[in-house]
């Protein structure tokens, strides 16, 4: 991915763009050294959301932006279960996709203000869900079995099809370094 992302900024003339790899907990920049930090569908894997929030918070200029895209809880306490549980069987590296009001508590927390929110729906091509973490075949058949075992409330609700492709709720949150 970083390979990818800086072939991108060379062949678009961004000379200011720097890739590094590391753990939101821990970030290795400089204090107040970005105008703009983004995080797409990867907090729900950070192991403590707060720490990296704050590392955010903290590489950030006042008043910098930070933009959060990530998959969140449905809500009611069966349907989250089920998100978690098809999430952790998919790839052992996932911790929680979190409601809408743990992020607002979270960010304010790490001294964001929110600017933007928008929640959105995305469909997951099965297929390519479970090959992109290359998950093992008894994991896919364990998902496919809560699939098809799934109550009424979570078939309509994830949107549950034949090939085992579903959606879940995703949010986009921009918020301000306060």
């Amino acid at each position: 991915m970083l390979a990818v992302v800086a072939e991108e900024a060379r062949r678009r003339g961004l000379a200011n763009l720097t890739t590094a790899q590391g753990a939101a907990e821990t970030l290795s920049c400089p204090s107040a050294s970005f105008d703009v930090a983004v995080a797409r569908y990867s907090a729900h894997h950070w192991r403590d959301l707060a720490a990296g929030l704050a590392q955010m918070r903290r590489a950030l200029k006042p008043g910098g932006l930070a933009v959060f895209m990530d998959a969140v809880s449905p809500g009611p306490p069966p349907l989250d279960t089920w998100l978690q549980t098809l999430e952790l069987l998919r790839d052992p590296s996932h911790v929680r996709d979190y409601s809408l009001a743990e992020w607002r508590a979270a960010l304010g927390a790490a001294g964001f203000r929110s600017k933007q929110e928008a929640a959105f729906r995305v469909r997951l091509d099965f297929a390519s869900w479970i090959k992109r973490m290359n998950a093992p075949e008894t994991h896919a058949a364990a998902i496919r079995s809560l699939q098809r075992r799934a109550d009424a409330e979570a078939s309509r609700h994830f949107a549950i099809e034949d090939d085992g492709s579903f959606t879940i709720d995703s949010l986009l949150i921009a918020a301000e370094a306060a």
